[in-house]
């Protein structure tokens, strides 16, 4: 069960399902805030505090990109925020949430255990650490390691991967599993955002938080 002293913060313009993910956490034992816009968003995480954000990408005024990234410039990696969409849901638009700094990215509909379970492990990472740290065990990956890493950020499945470097579907697994552990994430997403958001700051000279 979750812990009632961490706060949810549910930002969706569609009343329906904001009620729907409200639902979700507060019957898992969490606490919860909502917003229906960016500017609703800002104003939560300034005045109420919450742990997380889920965070819906089109949002009437700022978009859910924008919210990101104005959080992390005053906040930086400390807060983490989940982005859910319905109708931004290509391997680009995943990037692109992950590269503004965001920690996890869904599509709708959402299945109300995986939500639960990726925003509890969320909340129990150490933030003080941060993706930051996390981008630097990239350096213990093999070349394979970061080969099917790359291709996973290109938004190519498990058996697309296997053809492409010509082994087995389990082989890429297994990989796939050495570098989720590497890199302390739990999920392929997790990965993802750690290998995105140090291509992006190693392009621009910029270190991510």
């Amino acid at each position: 069960m979750g812990d009632l002293s961490q706060v949810i913060l549910v930002v969706d313009d569609d009343e329906a399902f904001r009620t729907f993910v409200i639902e979700v956490f507060e019957s898992a034992g969490y606490s919860t805030t909502a917003a229906s816009t960016g500017k609703g968003a800002l104003a939560a995480i300034a005045a109420e505090q919450p742990h997380l954000a889920i965070l819906d990408v089109n949002l009437p005024g700022l978009s859910g990109y924008e919210v990101c990234r104005d959080v992390r410039d005053r906040l930086g990696n400390a807060f983490p925020i989940v982005f859910i969409s319905g109708e931004r849901v290509e391997s680009l638009d995943r990037s692109a949430g992950f590269l503004v700094g965001g920690d996890d990215y869904l599509v709708k509909p959402v299945n109300a255990g995986e939500l639960i379970a990726r925003v509890r492990r969320l909340l129990e990472w150490p933030r003080t650490n941060g993706t930051h740290s996390r981008a630097g065990r990239l350096g213990s990956l093999t070349p394979r390691e970061r080969d099917v890493l790359d291709l996973l950020a290109e938004g190519f499945q498990q058996d697309e991967i296997a053809q492409r470097l010509v082994i087995s579907p389990n082989t890429v697994a297994t990989h796939i599993q050495r570098v989720l552990a590497k890199l302390e994430v739990h999920s392929r997403a997790q990965a993802v955002a750690v290998a995105l958001r140090t291509e992006h700051s190693e392009v621009t000279g910029h270190a991510l938080v």
